[in-house]
């Protein structure tokens, strides 16, 4: 069984694949508490929904590209089995963590997006750093959500020291919808002269920063 927080169909907003169709399994409970959390009712409730039953919403929605996100998805065991069975069934499967649960028991056929945590999250201590090490140059992805200037030269700090430039396939910079100036967050990544990617989530300038299920 699986706790479910909702099951649907939209576009992609972050990350490479920004902009195409993509199926949502939001999966409930997430036993981080970032300061900026944007799915913070994720946290609680859901609905008990066996993997059968899942699948079986999925496959309705007609789409190749799946994310399995939370919360935080790796919290619950039984997500490892749903990834694995959506892998079995030729979809291809993000896998968005918050970066503190090991990612070695993830699918291989799965691309993973993996949070590193900020300062200002209030969890960069949570870090779980050999997850860094496992990443793909060929399929996974990192993301920093910045808060502020110090966030930001803490992101630069851990892409430099991890190489993570060549060891993912992409480095993604995320401004807090409502910290940073995002021309600010502009000037700073297009002088860094690092190889990364600012990305704004295209899903709140569609449906609004509150918006669920979209």
């Amino acid at each position: 069984m699986l706790r479910v927080t909702e099951i649907f169909r939209s576009i992609q907003g972050e990350s490479t694949h920004a902009g195409r169709p993509c199926a949502f399994v939001r999966l409930t409970g997430c036993p981080m508490r970032c300061s900026w959390c944007d799915s913070a009712y994720t946290f609680t409730g859901g609905e008990r929904m066996t993997l059968d039953e899942v699948m079986e919403q999925v496959r309705a929605m007609n789409c190749r590209l799946v994310e399995v996100t939370g919360g935080e998805p790796l919290a619950q065991r039984e997500a490892f089995t749903l990834i694995e069975k959506l892998c079995d069934e030729n979809y291809e499967v993000l896998v968005e963590t918050g970066g503190f649960i090991s990612t070695e028991d993830v699918d291989k056929r799965a691309a993973i997006i993996l949070d590193v945590k900020c300062p200002a999250s209030g969890e960069a201590e949570r870090n779980h750093w050999a997850n860094l090490e496992r990443l793909r140059a060929d399929k996974d992805e990192i993301k920093f959500v910045v808060a502020n200037e110090a966030d930001w030269e803490f992101a630069r700090a851990i892409v430099q020291r991890y190489d993570l430039e060549r060891a993912a396939r992409a480095v993604l910079i995320s401004p807090v919808w409502t910290s940073v100036d995002f021309r600010q967050m502009a000037d700073w990544v297009s002088a860094s002269g690092l190889n990364v990617r600012m990305q704004l989530q295209m899903h709140k300038t569609i449906w609004g920063a509150e918006a669920r299920g979209v």
